[in-house]
């Protein structure tokens, strides 16, 4: 079994008009929110082994915020230009992409920092089953520092395919902080 979490960077800032886009930091709510989804990672299980994280700005603070709960300091953590902004069927390949990498092809689970609208995609391609409570409140939206949990039941990254995944978990901040 292999388990992806799938987590949308926190909510970036807009004060600087002459920024762009991929040199967005994060507001204050998004610097509270990423700690928080990280503790619901680690005290629900879900731990990462490998991390692939976008290279925009704000994908990175949400994971700098995140890594002291994540305890990633040992672990692999690949930033990508590729994730930036990416479509459901490039970080479906780049996820594919692990079993190839010595270092990384035993990891059971990985964790994704990036992007909607492409994460959003990803998860309606890719989870056939869970939850039907939580499978329609993730078809309508994916708030900024959402987690996505989603479990496969295969060995090999490389087999990993639309449908074939089951939605474990889907919180945001509201519901991990006032659930």
């Amino acid at each position: 079994m292999l388990k992806l979490v799938l987590f949308r960077h926190a909510k970036s800032a807009w004060d600087d008009p002459t920024l762009d886009d991929f040199d967005r930091g994060l507001a204050d709510r998004g610097m509270r929110a990423a700690p928080l989804m990280a503790r619901w990672i680690v005290d629900n299980g879900h731990r990462p082994d490998v991390v692939l994280c976008s290279s925009a700005v704000r994908t990175r603070a949400t994971l700098d915020l995140a890594a002291e709960t994540l305890d990633l300091r040992p672990r692999t953590v690949r930033y990508d230009d590729r994730l930036y902004l990416a479509d459901a069927p490039k970080i479906g390949a780049l996820v594919r992409d692990l079993a190839e990498d010595g270092t990384t092809a035993t990891a059971k689970t990985v964790l994704v920092v990036g992007h909607n609208p492409g994460l959003h995609a990803f998860a309606l391609d890719y989870i056939g089953r869970g939850p039907l409570a939580a499978r329609k409140r993730l078809a309508t939206k994916v708030p900024t520092a959402s987690v996505i949990v989603i479990q496969f039941a295969v060995e090999s990254w490389s087999a990993l395919g639309p449908a074939t995944g089951e939605l474990r978990a889907f919180e945001t901040p509201k519901t991990v902080c006032c659930a």
